[in-house]
């Protein structure tokens, strides 16, 4: 979720992760009255935030850029909400507007929670359909698949479903959420706790990787796209900002390798933004760092070296093939690239 909420908790006893107050969802069948429905709605994200990275990782995976259309806000969000500065003029192309915060409005006044992303909004309407960043893409892995591409992969296969949903559970309380208690801390046994989790956790799955290639079967699958977003952001900001600085994730020889295999895989590194990951939370989280200083480091060229993970076997995108070329302006700059 947008990390405004970080700062909100900044100063709290502890730092706890609000639930998704906006919990329809986007469904074959539309239930919930929001069919599957190409060209109807628009995903809105943040290349910085880890919880909207899953989505835009899915998305292109799965092949869903033509059906699900995309707007990517500013990295440094105010007390507005997430704003579309990236866009001529200021306003989302699409949905006309200047912050997401006016699709949330349109749904409902002064809505509780904050602003958050993902969210994936109504375009005929203008109003926010959800926020519910752990559902956002399960349901884009089993409902849209009448969308997906041709050789799309599976990312939450049937028989796996109690063992993915087992090591995500696992990750997402220690490690994705875990570097923001760890963070957000404002007292020194909370921090403690928090960070040693963090550790704990990550010792757990290098062990756990160290002869597989990917945490759950022999193929790429939601665990890993959970995870991946954590890593990817862990040396950049999380070691230094958040205090996670029992090692780097440079140093932890299972970890640091099935990281690189994931960010050279079509799909995960291609979406990865490392100059908005760090402006985002060394110019947004104010309570950490006042100054707004953004580092230089980390040495950003290690990620395209060569990782070793293919002699552990594993087929990344299973009976499927990987995505093609990146859509035309959907590209990562180049300042936010190795």
């Amino acid at each position: 979720m947008g990390d405004t909420e970080g700062n909100r908790a900044y100063g709290r006893k502890s730092f706890k992760r609000s639930k998704s107050h906006f919990t329809d969802r986007v469904t074959a069948d539309g239930r919930d009255g929001w069919p599957v429905e190409s060209g109807r709605y628009r995903l809105v994200v943040s290349r910085a935030c880890p919880w909207a990275s899953r989505a835009v990782i899915s998305r292109r995976l799965l092949g869903l850029e033509d059906a699900l259309s995309m707007a990517i806000a500013d990295p440094i969000q105010d007390d507005r909400s997430w704003r579309f500065r990236l866009d001529p003029g200021g306003r989302d192309p699409v949905l006309g507007i200047r912050y997401l915060g006016e699709a949330y409005e349109a749904r409902e006044p002064d809505p509780p929670g904050g602003v958050s992303v993902p969210a994936i909004v109504d375009v005929p309407t203008g109003r926010l359909v959800t926020n519910d960043y752990q559902q956002i893409t399960l349901d884009l892995a089993t409902e849209w698949t009448a969308l997906h591409r041709e050789g799309a992969p599976d990312l939450y296969p049937v028989p796996l479903r109690d063992e993915i949903d087992e090591v995500m559970a696992e990750v997402y309380e220690d490690v994705n959420n875990g570097v923001y208690r760890a963070g957000f801390a404002t007292e020194q046994v909370e921090y403690t706790a928090a960070c040693a989790g963090v550790f704990r956790r990550l010792e757990l799955l290098s062990d756990r990787l160290a002869e597989r290639r990917y945490l759950v079967g022999d193929t790429i699958t939601e665990a890993d796209i959970r995870l991946f977003t954590t890593l990817v952001r862990f040396d950049a900001v999380y070691h230094g900002h958040f205090k996670c600085n029992r090692w780097k994730l440079t140093e932890n020889q299972v970890l640091w390798a099935y990281a690189r295999d994931l960010y050279q895989t079509p799909g995960f590194g291609d979406t990865v933004d490392f100059d908005h990951i760090k402006r985002h939370y060394y110019q947004v989280h104010e309570g950490i760092n006042p100054t707004g200083i953004v580092p230089l480091g980390p040495d950003l060229s290690g990620w395209l070296t060569s990782h070793g993970r293919e002699e552990l076997g594993g087929r990344p995108f299973g009976e499927g093939s990987p995505p093609g070329p990146v859509r035309s302006g959907e590209e990562v700059p180049a300042a936010g690239r190795p």
